[in-house]
């Protein structure tokens, strides 16, 4: 029985590690992720160049008048109008958040810590409707706030998410109204 412990005995492990090669590697993937996220950044930088031509976002009057809704919840983003994936960047319009909306006589008025915000005039309201996604996003059917409007020369779709779902329902038929009635005035 002695041969074979002095077999077992004479092995010598292998090198765990080449520590050379490791480093190597791990920086060469670190320098791939930070290129990765350089172009995704520049790629940002040049959608918000394309859509340069966007004017000011407006922001909420002194006076908006008394509150009818108010919502908590987030800011998915915006769109072009019927172009679910076309995200808007320009102004910080792309820039998801927390959001408080609060709709009055004057208008849809967005105010996000952290990011820009912006109001939305009632006579640029063109309509409200649950949808299920937006760039980026895609939740349960009429899981998501839609509101569209017109800002410039162009029609725009905001998607929110209230931290109560069943608050939606109400901002749209609130939201349809006003413009509706909005329409009707605008047309005598």
């Amino acid at each position: 029985m002695t041969p074979v412990i002095l077999l077992a005995a004479e092995k010598e492990s292998a090198e765990v590690t080449d520590w050379a090669a490791r480093i190597g590697w791990v920086v060469g993937l670190g320098l791939f992720v930070a290129l990765v996220y350089w172009l995704m950044r520049e790629g940002w930088k040049w959608r918000s160049t394309l859509q340069g031509d966007l004017p000011e976002l407006p922001g909420a009057p002194d006076a908006p008048g008394p509150v009818k809704l108010s919502l908590s919840g987030r800011y998915h983003g915006s769109t072009s109008a019927g172009q679910w994936l076309d995200r808007i960047v320009a102004h910080g319009l792309g820039t998801r958040s927390r959001v408080e909306l609060t709709l009055t006589d004057a208008g849809l008025d967005v105010v996000r810590p952290g990011a820009n915000d912006f109001f939305v005039p009632v006579a640029a309201l063109r309509e409200a409707r649950l949808d299920k996604g937006i760039a980026g996003k895609v939740l349960t059917e009429g899981g998501l706030l839609v509101v569209t409007w017109e800002h410039g020369d162009k029609l725009i779709d905001s998607g929110f998410r209230s931290d109560h779902a069943a608050e939606h329902n109400e901002w749209v038929e609130t939201l349809n109204d006003m413009i509706n009635k909005t329409e009707t005035e605008g047309a005598r």
